[in-house]
């Protein structure tokens, strides 16, 4: 995260205060919701129950999933925390996010936040010359931007910067594996398809040469499989399962999915 102002500094540790976190727990939601560009966080932290997912609009999902007055309270936060970045020159990268502080003197904020970084990239960690992304987000160590409009994907992990080249994917989501390090998944038309099989455009900004173990097979049907793309299927098909018990899908939404992802093999 940008460094803060002592004047931003303090506008956290009053917000900490008023919501009952800690500072840490503030700061690290803070950077989830920079990261999801003020209309998202996927965040982890002990004081929130864990790992959890917000979106701007209402939507908040926690690992304790049945303190309501913990879900409320960080959706409260989240919303107030992007309120806050929407007051921040060049820091949220679309205008699609609007503000709703006026008249709410906790929100508002007459001072910079941040301390303003000085040439480069403005503070971004994807390479110079990209656009501004269609969503990024960020999952323990690792963090992603995605530039639909040119087809890029950019990957942190470990410290380093991956750019992918996203083929035809039409990208709706990512997510990590846990038990698999830095391994990252995408949903597509495709069904979950893992990062590490796209094309490396550049790694740390030196160009990759293109490799053609990377490119996937086009099918007679019509449809594109990806090597081990049918285990992806029954394990997307699993977590439907999951999300069915939980009663997040319903039935006819988790029979639906089940079919089109079965229609794929």
């Amino acid at each position: 995260m940008t460094q803060l102002t002592p004047e931003g500094q303090q506008i956290i540790n009053n917000i900490a205060q008023r919501y009952h976190f800690s500072v840490d727990a503030v700061l690290s939601l803070l950077q989830s919701v920079q990261n999801g560009n003020g209309s998202m966080a996927q965040f982890s932290h002990p004081e929130f129950g864990g790992s959890g997912q917000w979106m701007r609009g209402g939507m908040i999902m926690i690992g304790d999933m049945f303190n309501n007055g913990l879900k409320n309270s960080i959706g409260n936060l989240c919303q107030e925390l992007a309120n806050l970045l929407a007051n921040q020159p060049n820091v949220l990268q679309s205008h699609t996010f609007q503000s709703q502080t006026q008249g709410n003197p906790n929100t508002a904020s007459p001072v910079s936040l941040f301390v303003q970084p000085t040439g480069g990239n403005a503070g971004n960690w994807w390479p110079q010359g990209l656009q501004f992304p269609n969503s990024t987000g960020s999952q323990n160590n690792i963090k992603y931007a995605y530039f639909a409009t040119i087809r890029r994907l950019a990957i942190e992990a470990n410290g380093h910067v991956t750019l992918y080249d996203t083929l035809d994917h039409q990208i709706g989501g990512f997510s990590q594996q846990q038990s698999g390090g830095s391994s990252v998944t995408f949903n597509s038309q495709y069904g979950v398809v893992d990062v590490q099989s796209l094309p490396v455009i550049s790694i740390d900004n030196v160009p990759v040469a293109p490799q053609a173990a990377n490119t996937y097979v086009a099918q007679p049907s019509g449809n594109a499989l990806l090597p081990n793309q049918e285990d992806d299927i029954f394990g997307a098909i699993e977590k439907l399962a999951i999300l069915r018990e939980k009663g997040i899908l319903t039935d006819a939404e988790f029979n639906n999915k089940k079919a089109e992802l079965l229609s794929r093999l």
